[in-house]
């Protein structure tokens, strides 16, 4: 029998919410928690790690995380951003992340938009080199909704038939 955790890191509640889509979605003995509260990932069968995407890339407390992936593990990755989705920049940090957990057997990756912190959004706009990017990333704040969440549930179900292939 599969035992799952759902692992995840949320500043602003996105990624929290895909994990909770993800935990109400797969069946039997399941475990969600935020990253900083796991300490050993030996007993999951399968582990699902979420993320938002800061500067195109991987937050250091997931890295650390994908690092202790013990070789072999079946994992799947999945992330909430500001950009459009499927863009270069959307995937450059699940990228990364496979590439981190490269001995781990990564199952599959999913992405959708999350709101972007006013804060982040006013901080970016001032710079010329973010500006086009905050004005793209403003247009997500109505993100994850009830359609991201639904692709959220249908990748964990598509990934939970590969985990007993």
């Amino acid at each position: 029998m599969s035992k799952i955790l759902i692992a995840y890191f949320s500043l602003t509640g996105n990624t929290k919410r895909i994990a909770e889509a993800i935990h109400d979605t797969v069946e039997g003995d399941k475990t969600i928690k935020p990253v900083d509260d796991i300490q050993e990932v030996d007993g999951y069968t399968l582990i699902f790690i979420g993320f938002p995407v800061h500067s195109h890339s991987v937050p250091f407390n997931i890295e650390s995380l994908l690092n202790r992936i013990p070789a072999g593990k079946k994992i799947a990755l999945f992330s909430t951003h500001g950009s459009i989705t499927g863009s270069h920049l959307s995937q450059e940090a699940l990228e990364h992340a496979a590439v981190t957990a490269s001995t781990a057997k990564v199952l599959g990756t999913f992405s959708c938009r999350g709101k972007v912190s006013s804060e982040a959004l006013e901080v970016l706009s001032k710079s010329p080199e973010h500006k086009l990017w905050a004005e793209m990333a403003a247009s997500a704040q109505t993100h994850p909704d009830e359609a991201d969440l639904e692709d959220a549930r249908a990748f964990a179900r598509r990934i939970v038939i590969l985990n007993v292939q």
